[in-house]
């Protein structure tokens, strides 16, 4: 794929004539992600905050929306709490190269030898006519403990984030980590079932139960014409609205990728095509195999308030090579793969978000894998009716409590769903899921709170229960979507939770304040129970700067 894509990132760079300003993209689990959910919730009807159905966002369409909102604020129009415009202050000084005009000042009133952190959000930074350029530390340490952990638990992040833009036509962004981490025993077990890191992949040991890894992240973005954007590099993606996505999640490892997004009219249609790396047990250096993945995405506001999208996907292997049919960014994917004969797992789903009353906001997901219809009638649990949903409601403000925001949410994905008769085609990348990280055979629901009763302070928390059916010896119920179908212990009786059934229930808060810009201090607790376990509390205080969140919520 790669010997494909250098080139066909060439023609387009250079065939496209006048290139418009492109853009970089905010970071997951940026703290910018919260207050554009509540400007779209509150609007209720603004076509652009409407196309947030593919993430990451764009800095340059964050900045409009926030400016936007803002403009209607001054004119009284739209109701903004004192957090509602810090945290708009706060995206301008994050992204300056595309907050021009908004009457922020960037300048901080005191510098470090005149020549760091002359600017709040950035520790170095260039600003000129045909050059931007902000370079970052990254930090993130933790310390804790936890019920029946001999040695603490911790997590250490260092590393250093830049992105920049030459000459309003290239934009470019990376982020290199070294990390070592210590998590929970579950956590711990993940990585020995999985042979992965979540949420990363590779890993050497590290002392005691402990990992030692490298992050590296980048990619760099121009655009074809006015409408159409073009990202090319190795990081995450996500397709839905909700905290998990049945479509295309991004709790696990990154992967190498082109991405066209068109946004015109009332659509926007985002073309992604990945490298991936099939099911394995690596032994000594050796090149790992290769699979790869086309994805589409086409969101259209039928309304101003109501948002529809279409997904089509499918992930297949040609011994290291990209099949070239697939490469057709307006094809139905399901009508290539039937054309090659059929090898390979191909999905489709719809997503729809509505905003209603200022307030609220209900999405959802449906993905098919394959069914038949009559046996769907039947309702027999026939091995073959592969599908799962998400439903889920935020509410913004709850009980007039200015930034109370409130989300309860779904998910139900049955048995065999994602898995497939080549334990290439898996809907998997390193070990680990390309869609929900609990994999096939779970319902989970989620219900979270996050409170910012002033600038600076935020508290967050959330429960988080599930059950999921898990395989014994020689059985395969379709938890395990790394397995084959075609080993399958029933064809019908398959049911949500079949199985050795497990029962999961994860509780956890947060309380944090940002000392300065982008510096932020925690204190995490999380009390987890497992079917036939005693409860485990896990508990711990950290610092962090322009770094995510760590998060041990499976």
């Amino acid at each position: 794929m790669r010997k494909l894509i250098s080139p066909l990132v060439l023609v387009l760079i250079f065939t496209s004539g006048s290139l418009f300003a492109q853009t970089t993209y905010l970071p997951e689990d940026n703290k910018a992600y919260t207050l554009l959910e509540r400007l779209e919730i509150k609007q209720g009807k603004n076509s652009n905050l409407n196309f947030s159905s593919t993430k990451p966002f764009s800095r340059r369409n964050a900045v409009q929306e926030a400016r936007y909102a803002d403009s209607l604020f001054k004119m009284g129009e739209l109701p903004l709490s004192e957090v509602d415009r810090h945290n708009i202050q706060s995206l301008y000084l994050n992204n300056m190269e595309w907050a021009g005009g908004t009457g922020t000042s960037f300048e901080s009133k005191k510098t470090v030898f005149n020549t760091f952190y002359k600017t709040p959000a950035h520790l170095f930074y260039v600003n000129e006519k045909d050059f931007f350029l902000a370079v970052d530390p990254v930090i993130s340490f933790q310390y804790g403990g936890g019920t029946g952990e001999d040695d603490a638990l911790y997590y250490n992040k260092r590393g250093v984030t830049l992105r920049g833009r030459i000459a309003n036509r290239i934009g470019f962004s990376s982020t290199i980590t070294d990390n070592q981490e210590r998590g929970p025993l579950y956590f711990r077990e993940y990585v020995t079932n999985h042979r992965a890191t979540p949420g990363v992949g590779f890993y050497k040991p590290f002392k005691k139960n402990g990992y030692d890894y490298f992050d590296g992240r980048g990619y760099f973005t121009f655009n074809v014409t006015k409408y159409i954007d073009v990202q090319f590099g190795y990081d995450k993606n996500f397709i839905g609205n909700g905290e998990r996505s049945l479509f295309l999640d991004n709790t696990g490892n990154s992967s190498l990728f082109l991405k066209l997004n068109t946004k015109i009219w009332k659509l926007n249609y985002q073309n992604l095509f990945m490298e991936l790396v099939p099911t394995f047990v690596k032994k000594g250096d050796k090149l790992l195999d290769r699979k790869y993945a086309a994805m589409h995405h086409l969101s259209m506001n039928v309304t101003p308030w109501l948002n529809i999208g279409l997904f089509e996907g499918v992930v297949f292997g040609r011994k290291n090579r990209f099949d070239f049919m697939y490469l057709n960014p307006i094809i139905f994917l399901r009508h290539v793969e039937g054309t090659v004969g059929s090898p390979d797992n191909a999905l489709a789903g719809i997503d729809f978000k509505a905003n209603a009353m200022n307030r609220f906001q209900f999405y959802g997901q449906l993905v098919l894998d394959e069914f038949l219809l009559k046996e769907v009638f039947k309702n027999t649990g026939y091995w073959a009716n592969k599908y799962g949903y998400q439903l889920g409601v935020k509410y913004i403000d709850a009980f007039n409590i200015s930034n109370l925001d409130l989300q309860v949410e779904t998910n139900r994905v049955r048995p065999f769903t994602y898995s497939h008769y080549d334990s290439v085609a898996n809907y998997t990348h390193y070990n680990q899921p390309l869609a929900h990280q609990l994999e096939a055979n779970f319902q989970e629901y989620i219900a979270k709170v996050r409170y910012q009763p002033l600038p600076k302070l935020y508290f967050d928390a959330g429960v988080h229960y599930y059950f999921k059916g898990l395989d014994t010896a020689n059985t395969n119920y379709g938890g395990d979507i790394f397995k084959l179908y075609t080993t399958r212990t029933n064809n019908y009786g398959n049911t949500v939770g079949g199985g050795n059934k497990v029962q999961v229930l994860n509780a956890a808060a947060t309380v944090g304040y940002e000392l300065r810009e982008n510096l932020m201090i925690e204190g995490n607790i999380l009390l987890r129970k497992e079917t036939a376990s005693d409860a485990a509390t896990y508990f711990n205080i950290g610092v962090r700067l322009n770094a995510p969140k760590r998060s041990y919520y499976f």
